[in-house]
């Protein structure tokens, strides 16, 4: 489940500098009765101190140990924490320190603790031998960034656990840390956080952050070299491949050869130099397929040849040419710590996106008739009718895969069954499988049903479920930089989107209209839940339909503040020609320039857009 241990308030008392200005004051964070001078040189800045009582240095310390402290929580990204952890991004500096991660890590911990605390209705009473595991992708800065978990662990009185999922690892608290940055450059990294009862949620994980500036700013900012209880290293990717193997035997339940169901299938993986070469020689070798021509399996940090990425052109390319070169009957692509996949069938057909939500719908709808499918509302029109005409049910709701997953959970705690939740960077999430986000598990779902498609007498191949999946005639998606401080772009980026909200509803665009997403449970464009415990807000967005005289509604446009960077994304499709084009130089006409936003947003990419038609 993705319900966090303890529940957080929904900070709804966002700060909102107006627009046009980037001067908004700050209040101090400390007063004097709390800050603790002098600290050692943070990695960040330059060394504070504060011998002097003068009131001019003594604003001069308060102002850099806010800035620290809003360096420590910029690094949460929804509910993740991600940040630079190298040298070699232009114009970007290394801000996912070690001494950063041993706070966050630390924070953590505790945050665990009082969790089970909290659960045992006895807070006086301790919580001993709690155990975190920590698993990592390959990127190089994984080995200096565990030992600063590690450490921070320690310092919460934390032990080095197992992981939570299988049952011979669970251990006490059954929590884990993911390091990770996913599909991004060798020079980021970042934590992912989990419980027996899945995800985190972004408001967990700013309490997180929040207690980890503090606590960054108010001591030595040196990571601890000494642990009290020294890491348990386990093996734990064989266990979780016998699982996985375990399953496709089970499901597939071959009538010849029940051991290597894949026996005459070939299956191609690129693992892009990230994590899943694994599912290559511990999975489909194991069961019988014929993996040659894989691409990339051996993990490297540096990602020599392409990001590990189901949305990668390169990667989904390269995958395809080795479909068809050695004839086989599907390809894979998993992204750097596989929780997201992408396929191509037998046909060399790519499929992600929306194309991978209708195969897993068409799959989950047959295991499940009239199940509910959540969303992110970028999907599009044709996904919606192509759930419904299976039968299923349709629910869109705001970006963000915690968001799509949580949303699911909620759901079938309201009774709604909800079997599957999937976003359209291909993060997706099973009700069968704990609601977590699982790459190889969705792959699995797609060669089981492969598997029994060839024993049903079919040799269409996998493709042929979503045969009828209508494709947008245009889909584009165009980025907006926030010209700003980075500790003001997102309260910016929020009055941004709350400013195109205004206009959409004062008829300021003609023909637009916000989107209610039709068979859902949230109306205001995705971001109020209707139930008694709606989610907390992490990034704000809104889609507008559009429509005219001619064709009636014919696309919609979505904007949304990025969790990730300081940057507001336009996503929009269209049922005709040029529609996109049109719904670019209204948005910039009547709203970006009319507004004054352009002052604060790089509207280049939607000037280019206008002006060529071209998007990059």
């Amino acid at each position: 489940m993705a319900t966090s241990i303890i529940s957080s308030q929904n900070n709804q008392n966002v700060l909102k500098p107006s627009f046009l200005s980037n001067t908004t004051p700050r209040k101090p964070i400390f007063n004097s009765t709390n800050l603790n001078f002098p600290f050692s040189s943070p990695p960040l800045s330059k060394p504070i101190t504060a011998k002097s009582s003068s009131t001019a240095k003594y604003n001069d310390a308060v102002v850099a140990v806010d800035e620290e402290m809003d360096r420590i929580r910029r690094l949460q990204n929804g509910s993740d924490v991600r940040g630079v952890a190298l040298e070699g991004e232009k114009n970007r500096t290394v801000d996912l320190t070690p001494p950063a991660v041993e706070a966050i890590a630390e924070s953590f911990g505790e945050w665990v603790i009082a969790g089970l605390e909290k659960e045992r209705g006895n807070d006086n009473e301790p919580v001993e031998s709690v155990r975190v595991s920590l698993g990592k992708d390959p990127r190089i800065s994984g080995p200096s960034l565990s030992a600063a978990v590690f450490a921070g662990l320690a310092r919460a009185g934390c032990g080095r656990g197992f992981h939570f999922l299988l049952n011979k690892f669970v251990r006490c608290g059954g929590s884990g840390i993911t390091m990770t940055a996913s599909h991004l450059p060798y020079t980021r990294n970042g934590l992912k956080f989990f419980t027996k009862k899945g995800g985190l949620t972004s408001s967990d994980v700013e309490e997180i952050c929040d207690k980890a500036a503090r606590k960054y700013a108010n001591r030595l900012t040196k990571v601890s070299t000494l642990l009290n209880v020294r890491p348990t290293k386990v093996d734990f990717m064989s266990a979780y491949a016998q699982h996985l193997r375990e399953i496709i035997k089970a499901r597939v339940n071959h009538p010849t050869h029940y051991d290597t169901p894949l026996q005459g299938f070939q299956i191609i993986v690129n693992a892009g130099n990230g994590s899943g070469g694994f599912f290559t020689w511990d999975v489909l070798d194991k069961l019988g397929a014929d993996t040659f021509g894989s691409l990339h399996l051996n993990p490297d940090g540096m990602f020599p040849n392409h990001i590990p990425n189901p949305e990668d052109k390169t990667a989904m390319a390269l995958t395809r040419a080795a479909v068809l070169e050695n004839s086989a009957d599907l390809g894979i692509v998993f992204d750097t710590d596989v929780d997201r996949s992408g396929v191509v069938d037998n046909k060399g057909n790519p499929i992600n996106g929306d194309r991978l939500i209708a195969l897993m719908s068409a799959i989950v709808l047959g295991e499940h008739p009239e199940t509910t499918i959540v969303t992110d509302a970028r999907t599009s029109l044709a996904l919606t009718r192509f759930i419904t005409r299976k039968g299923g049910h349709h629910c869109l709701y705001r970006v963000g895969y915690r968001n799509v997953i949580d949303k699911g959970v909620q759901l079938n705690k309201d009774g709604v069954e909800t079997h599957l939740m999937m976003e359209t960077s291909g993060h997706g999430a099973l009700k069968e499988n704990y609601f977590l986000d699982d790459g190889a598990y969705m792959v699995v779902k797609i060669i089981i049903e492969m598997v029994r498609m060839k024993l049903e007498g079919s040799d269409e191949g996998i493709g042929s479920l979503i045969k009828d999946l209508e494709e947008p005639l245009e889909s584009v998606e165009l980025r907006m930089n926030i010209i700003s401080e980075p500790k003001y772009a997102k309260a910016q980026g929020i009055e941004a989107i709350e400013a195109f909200r205004d206009s959409v509803e004062e008829g300021l665009l003609e023909g637009w209209e916000l989107d209610a997403c039709g068979d859902c449970w949230v109306s205001e464009g995705c971001l109020v839940d209707l139930n008694d415990t709606p989610a907390a807000i992490d990034a704000h967005m809104y889609r507008a339909k559009v429509s005219d005289k001619e064709h009636g509604q014919y696309g919609w446009v979505h904007l949304r503040q990025s969790i990730h960077n300081p940057n507001i994304a336009v996503n929009m499709q269209s049922s005709v020609p040029g529609g996109c084009h049109t719904m670019t130089r209204v948005l910039r006409d009547k709203f970006l320039l009319a507004s004054g936003l352009d002052s604060i947003l790089d509207i280049s990419q939607i000037e280019k857009y206008v002006k060529s038609g071209l998007v990059n």
